[in-house]
């Protein structure tokens, strides 16, 4: 049996948050007051993660993301890194950073075998991304971009969040730096989930930084898709080196490309981003469940998988899970 929904998905791809703590505080992703952390026991360990990877994989998943939270404060993600790695059937597996600890880390991270990241950049303001983030964190991310960009780390994809008012001035300055690197440089259209505190009346959709970034720097050039990119539209200008992409979750619904599961740091197996629907794996994970249980608990959140999301540009409606432990 392998994982396939209703509309005849097959999903092979799982997304895993390793941890709902974050260095960084962005507006966009959890409010300013604080949220109660999960709990060391409330978060599953390495070892139960890994043994759940080996029952997906045997369910047709052989892509892994990490994510968070912030997956680089939680330690010992190295040694998980090469574990994922020597399950049989994984063939490809990637990481998601906010980059502020990744000036520090990337040669470990390349020991433990990644080969690729996605690094969030939302503004090359500092004093912006103080504001955003509420860390003065600027350049250690541009360094540790940089050092990954020197040890070899491909694709790099950066990931911008477009916001009006705030960096709707700045997307046509990240674009072009793809003429510079060659990364993949993606906009995603804000997601209304959890407690964020941003503004949800005037949203920037694709269509009008599409039409921007022609207007001002050149003509989009679709870059050919593969069924291992994801759901990004990717693009690149004539002469450059790099691509530039859009997530346009709001705008454009992609779901019926839609090939993944989520597994929250709490335990809970999602298979959509923007619907709070999700199956319990952490209590019969440690209730003893034999494996044939977990992946029966796999296969009913597979067929439980909607047609689409219920979200769109004109319903300002909200996710109630936080992003921070869903992971991205």
């Amino acid at each position: 049996m392998i994982l396939i929904d209703p509309c005849n998905r097959r999903l092979n791809y799982l997304r895993i948050s390793i941890t709902d703590r974050c260095n960084l505080r962005c507006q966009y992703c959890s409010p300013r007051h604080r949220i109660p952390k999960l709990s060391h026991e409330d978060i599953l360990s390495y070892e139960e993660i890994l043994r759940l990877v080996r029952i997906a994989v045997q369910l047709g998943i052989s892509k892994v993301r990490i994510t968070g939270g912030e997956p680089l404060v939680r330690k010992g993600v190295y040694g998980f890194i090469q574990a994922l790695h020597q399950v049989d059937g994984i063939c490809d597996v990637s990481l998601t950073t906010n980059g502020v600890l990744l000036n520090d880390q990337v040669d470990a991270l390349i020991s433990a075998g990644l080969h690729r990241i996605n690094i969030s950049l939302d503004t090359l303001d500092p004093e912006k991304f103080r504001e955003i983030t509420g860390v003065a964190a600027f350049d250690r991310v541009w360094e540790g971009i940089q050092k990954a960009y020197r040890a070899g780390l491909s694709p790099i994809k950066i990931n911008t969040v477009a916001l009006r008012h705030f960096n709707d001035n700045e997307l046509e300055d990240i674009a072009r730096l793809s003429f510079t690197y060659p990364f993949h440089f993606r906009f995603i259209e804000f997601m209304p989930i959890g407690m964020s505190e941003q503004d949800t009346t005037d949203n920037l959709y694709t269509p009008e930084i599409k039409q921007r970034l022609t207007d001002q720097i050149g003509e989009l050039i679709p870059v050919e898709h593969h069924l291992s990119d994801g759901p990004a539209e990717r693009f690149r200008f004539e002469g450059a080196a790099g691509e530039v992409g859009f997530i346009s979750a709001m705008s454009h619904h992609f779901c019926h490309t839609c090939n993944r599961l989520r597994l929250t740091a709490s335990g809970q197996l999602r298979s959509c981003l923007l619907s709070d629907q999700q199956e319990d794996l952490k209590t019969p994970l440690r209730g003893g469940a034999s494996d044939e249980a977990l992946s029966a608990i796999f296969l009913k959140a597979a067929r439980m998988k909607g047609v689409q999301h219920g979200l769109n540009a004109n319903m300002p409606v909200r996710v109630s899970g936080q992003m921070s432990s869903i992971g991205g």
